[in-house]
């Protein structure tokens, strides 16, 4: 049964002292101050969430001997770990689409990618084919402006003009609707995956690069999209917590083991596992089990 919503806004003096009360240490309440106008309380109680009792559990909200420092210095973790995994999927990202691009245009010409004979679903490729004219007719970059003024026909621009402007989100519609198995595969090699991998890999990190791209928490957060555990290549394999299984909520260990895997790949000579390793290594808390990670993570191959 719904109900009206009727919570009191609180002004800055009220959310600490409704802090206060429910069991949260603030001894610097200019600084709490400064976090709640800056970063604002409900942006923060995702984070402090992590502190609270069981609602069924009597006593006050949080956990003793939670404080609002603890709760600002996650915080603080989780923005700094979004950067290195959007550090990290920028590399996975760019790689599929010069991959994609490729591939497609050695079909046969530029515009092969056109054709809705490649495509597993007529209706899903109609459905990506207005989107990307639209995302066409309305961009301003130069090369897209350029081929517009330029010629007359084809009315989309050929394959390696779009695989730079349409999102990473319409990037993996695109590549994972191809009927062709073995184009996929062309498309995966380079990566180092095979396609049954790169496939769902590919439609689980769209997620997890939006919420890096929107804020959001992600240190800890479960994802309904999971992606395919690997059998190869080998160290990409022992890396993994197959324990975890392919079932949802996904966690973000597998997540970061597996760009680490690509990368291996398509930037081998990138410090982006060692800077997420040492980053990993702050956590606030030390509690690495909520993003999935084993306790032996550290000896894993991909890790060492």
């Amino acid at each position: 049964m719904t109900r009206v919503f009727g919570k009191p806004s609180l002004n800055l003096d009220q959310q600490i002292a409704h802090l206060r009360d429910n069991g949260m240490a603030i001894p610097d309440e200019e600084r709490a101050r400064y976090w709640l106008t800056h970063v604002s309380y409900y942006r923060l109680s995702a984070y402090w969430l992590y502190f609270e009792r069981p609602k069924d559990e009597p006593g006050p909200r949080f956990n003793p001997g939670t404080a609002f420092e603890t709760v600002t210095a996650l915080y603080d973790f989780d923005r700094l770990l979004r950067r290195l995994v959007m550090r990290g999927t920028e590399h996975v990202e760019v790689a599929l689409r010069g991959s994609w691009a490729y591939q497609l245009a050695s079909l046969d010409h530029g515009h092969s990618y056109l054709d809705a004979g490649l495509y597993s679903e007529r209706k899903k490729f109609h459905d990506n084919l207005a989107k990307l004219a639209k995302d066409v007719g309305e961009s301003n970059e130069t090369y897209i402006d350029h081929y517009r003024k330029t010629y007359r026909a084809p009315a989309l621009p050929p394959v390696w003009m779009v695989a730079e402007m349409m999102s990473f989100g319409q990037l993996s519609r695109w590549y994972s609707s191809l009927a062709d198995r073995s184009l996929r595969n062309r498309i995966a090699v380079p990566l180092g995956l095979t396609e049954t991998v790169l496939v769902p890999f590919v439609r689980h990190l769209v997620d997890v690069r939006n919420i890096c791209a929107h804020h959001g928490r992600l240190w800890n957060r479960g994802f309904l999209i999971c992606p395919r555990l690997p059998s190869k290549p080998r160290d990409l394999q022992l890396s993994l917590d197959h324990s975890a299984g392919e079932r949802p909520p996904a966690k973000l260990y597998n997540t970061i083991t597996m760009i680490n895997g690509v990368m291996r790949t398509v930037a081998p000579e990138s410090q982006w596992a060692c800077d997420v390793k040492a980053h990993i290594l702050t956590h606030p808390t030390g509690d690495l089990a909520a993003m999935g990670f084993p306790e032996d993570w550290q000896e894993k191959p991909l890790w060492r």
